[in-house]
C-alpha cells in the first residue's frame, strides 16, 4: 500500500522529520535536486530492508549501513527521530490499514534496523571518513574525469570496491564512485567520475576540482572483488563501470590467473573509451587476456552499443563455464545479467554490486553509479518511484 503512494510517503517523512527536529535539516543536502535523490535512496533502502527481513544477509547489510552513516554524524538521537517520523509517514500513507497490529510490527521492525545500524557504528574501528588530497586531475571530454587522491592516512580497500565521496564545494552531499586501481605503494587511489545532468557533485568533481583540493572518503564497500577459482573469466564493463574492472585487471597483472580472461569494453562511442591505450597495452602484454570493444557503428545511435554487445555475447560460447563480472549503470547490469542467464551462465557466477542504498555508487547520483553522458549508451531509466498505476489492483 505504501509503495503505491511512495512519493507522498517519503515527502511526508522528511516534512515531519524537519518540522519536529529542525536541527537535523543541516545534515541533509541543501538543493532541491539533491533532496529528490535523497528521497529516492531512502525508499530504495526501506524497500530493500523490508524485502529481506527474513534473510540472513540483512544484519550484515544493516551493520555496514550503520558504519557508513557515521560520515553523516548520525547518533542515537537521530535514529530515534527518524523512527518517529517514519512511523508517522507510514500511518499517514496507510490510512485505515494502519491498525495497532501493523503499528506494532513496524515499530519492532524499525527497532531491529536501528539496533543493527547503531551496533555496526559502535563496533567499527575505522574513522568516519578519510581526508584525501587531490594530486592529479585528468579530464576526458566534457563529462569524464579521473581524480588521483592521496589519503592523509592509509585507506584500506580491495580492487573492485567503491567509496563514498564528499567535497566542501558541495557540502553535506555524498556520492559513490568506484576505485579505479589496485592498491599502490604510495597509497594513492583513482576515482573515475562521469558527470550527470544536474549532478552538483559529479559536475564539481569533473569540471571544478583541482590538485590541492581536499575530499572526504568513506569506508570502502562492495563485493565486486576477484574470486580466484579454477574457471575462465569474463569482464563486462560499460562507461566508467570500467573503473573496478581496471582495478581487478591491475591485480591480475601482478598475480596472473591460471585461466583465460575475456574483457568486453562498452561505450556510447569510440571517443568515450577513454582508457583504451591502457587496455591495448594490457592485451599486448598478457597472453591470458583477450579484448572486445563494443561501440555503435559510426553515425548510429548510442543505444546500438547494447545491441552489439548482445550479439557479441551470443557469439561467444562457454558461458556455463565462466565467472562473469559486470560493472556499469544499473539498467545495463540488469539487462546483461538476464541475457547471460539465458545463454547458460549460472546466476551464482555472475558477480556485480547491488545498488547501494546510500547512493552505490559505483560512481550514482541516482543509486549505485552516476549515469552520466560518458555512459549514456542506454536510455535513462525511469524514476525510482514505483508506478502507482502499475501497482494498482487489476479489475
Amino acid at each position: 500500500m505504501v509503495e503505491r503512494r511512495a512519493e507522498h510517503a517519503v515527502k511526508f517523512f522528511y516534512s515531519h522529520l524537519f518540522w519536529h527536529n529542525p536541527g537535523v535539516r543541516e545534515l541533509f543536502p541543501a538543493s532541491f535536486e539533491d533532496m529528490e535523490r535523497q528521497r529516492d535512496r531512502l525508499f530504495a533502502a526501506l524497500t530493500h530492508v523490508i524485502a529481506h527481513l527474513e534473510n540472513e544477509s540483512l544484519v550484515p547489510y544493516l551493520r555496514d549501513l550503520g558504519r557508513d552513516h557515521r560520515k553523516f554524524m548520525a547518533g542515537p538521537e537521530h535514529y530515534t527521530a527518524v523512527g518517529s517520523s517514519l512511523l508517522a509517514a507510514l500511518a499517514e500513507t496507510s490510512g485505515d490499514a494502519w491498525t495497532p497490529q501493523v503499528e506494532k510490527a513496524w515499530t519492532e521492525a524499525y527497532q531491529v534496523i536501528a539496533d543493527a545500524m547503531m551496533g555496526g557504528a559502535a563496533t567499527s574501528e575505522d574513522p568516519p571518513w578519510w581526508d584525501a588530497e587531490v594530486v592529479r586531475h585528468l579530464q576526458y571530454g566534457e563529462d569524464i574525469g579521473v581524480l588521483t587522491l592521496r589519503p592523509l592516512v592509509p585507506f584500506p580497500y580491495r580492487p573492485g570496491q567503491y567509496t563514498s565521496v564528499s567535497s566542501e564545494r558541495v557540502p553535506t552531499t555524498w556520492r559513490t564512485y568506484s576505485i579505479g586501481n589496485a592498491p599502490r605503494p604510495d597509497g594513492t587511489v583513482d576515482l573515475h567520475v562521469s558527470r550527470i545532468e544536474r549532478g552538483r557533485l559529479s559536475g564539481s568533481l569533473v569540471r571544478e576540482t583541482q590538485p590541492g583540493d581536499m575530499l572526504r572518503l568513506a569506508a570502502a564497500g562492495g563485493q565486486l572483488t576477484f574470486r580466484r577459482e579454477d574457471r575462465p573469466v569474463s569482464f563486462i564493463a560499460a562507461g566508467t563501470g570500467w573503473a573496478p574492472i581496471r582495478a581487478m585487471l591491475e591485480e591480475l597483472a601482478e598475480h596472473p590467473p591460471d585461466q583465460d580472461v575475456r574483457l568486453f569494453a562498452v561505450a556510447r562511442d569510440a571517443a568515450h573509451l577513454y582508457d583504451r591505450p591502457l587496455i591495448d597495452e594490457y592485451a599486448a602484454a598478457f597472453g591470458w587476456l583477450s579484448v572486445t570493444y563494443i561501440t555503435p557503428a559510426p553515425g548510429r545511435h548510442r543505444n546500438q552499443a547494447t545491441d552489439r554487445l548482445a550479439t557479441a555475447l551470443c557469439n561467444r560460447g562457454l558461458w556455463p563455464d565462466q565467472d562473469v563480472y559486470l560493472s556499469g549503470p544499473p539498467l545495463f547490469i540488469n539487462e546483461t545479467a538476464y541475457l547471460l542467464e539465458e545463454l547458460g551462465a549460472p546466476p551464482s557466477r555472475i558477480f556485480h554490486d547491488s545498488v547501494p542504498a546510500g547512493g552505490k555508487g559505483h560512481g550514482t547520483e541516482h543509486g549505485r553509479r552516476p549515469l552520466g553522458f560518458g555512459e549514456w549508451f542506454l536510455n535513462r531509466p525511469s524514476p525510482h518511484w514505483h508506478d502507482p498505476s502499475r501497482r494498482a489492483p487489476k479489475d
